[in-house]
């Protein structure tokens, strides 16, 4: 006995029968990209729990210590024939004003009375000014560094240099500008000076004063000054002689060669 035909007969013209297509069922189409994104995410998680568990186990790693927390300087020293101001006063200098002593002119040999490095603010303010409560506050939040060398000859003339690093070219600019206004008065130099050889005419000026300041029991004192600001920097010279007289020349030379080492 013949088994029975198994493939369907074809379908007579015009019979008709089911859809096409819905014998089949119908392919989710999105279905694989959700399974591989689902197991992609789980992966993702398990790395970052696995990773928080080491870590969790690990000692913490110590962070690298900031740069120049503490920086190097001298330790106040006890005072005795060799002290300077700097060894006493060690903690009122940063090790970095120390960039603005070293434009300072070298010493003359055989001077006496010498000193050369960086100052404090109250201390220069408390030398420099009339009224050093005045002007003190105004010079703190101006300058960022201030030095000085000072030194005497033969008893007879005595030198100060000042150099005075503000923080902006705006504050040296005001700081000149106001020493050439008050200059010319009687009570210092009492003339209007002139231009100081070797510097623009607008950023450098000199000055001898017109007579001898003179009290009685006390030598006749005379002052030439050189004043020239460069960039934030501004340069004071104070030339004093107790004979009543000022060499131009060596104001002069002084001045120049300062400004070479600016």
């Amino acid at each position: 006995m013949e088994h029975e035909q198994t493939i369907p007969e074809q379908r007579k013209e015009g019979e008709n029968g089911p859809e096409s297509g819905t014998s089949v069922p119908r392919r989710r189409a999105g279905r694989t990209t959700l399974l591989i994104a689902g197991a992609a995410v789980l992966g993702v998680l398990a790395g970052t729990v696995t990773g928080y568990a080491v870590q969790y186990q690990r000692q913490p790693t110590a962070l690298p210590p900031l740069a120049q927390q503490q920086m190097a300087g001298p330790k106040p020293a006890a005072m005795n024939d060799a002290t300077s101001r700097r060894s006493i006063n060690a903690n009122r200098w940063h090790k970095a004003d120390e960039d603005l002593a070293k434009k300072l002119v070298d010493l003359p040999g055989g001077v006496q009375d010498s000193f050369s490095g960086p100052v404090s603010t109250d201390t220069f303010s408390a030398e420099y000014f009339l009224e050093p409560s005045e002007a003190v506050g105004s010079l703190i939040r101006q300058t960022k560094r201030l030095a000085t060398a000072r030194w005497s000859e033969n008893d007879r003339n005595f030198v100060e240099i000042n150099l005075l690093q503000f923080r902006d070219r705006g504050g040296a600019d005001d700081f000149y500008t106001e020493i050439v206004q008050y200059m010319p008065e009687k009570d210092h130099a009492g003339n209007t000076g002139k231009d100081l050889p070797g510097a623009p005419s607008d950023f450098g000026h000199m000055w001898i004063d017109s007579k001898a300041h003179q009290e009685p029991g006390y030598h006749p004192l005379r002052q030439g000054r050189a004043v020239v600001r460069r960039g934030d920097i501004v340069m004071s010279i104070e030339y004093t002689n107790n004979r009543g007289e000022v060499d131009e020349k060596a104001l002069v030379e002084l001045a120049k060669r300062q400004m070479e080492r600016l």
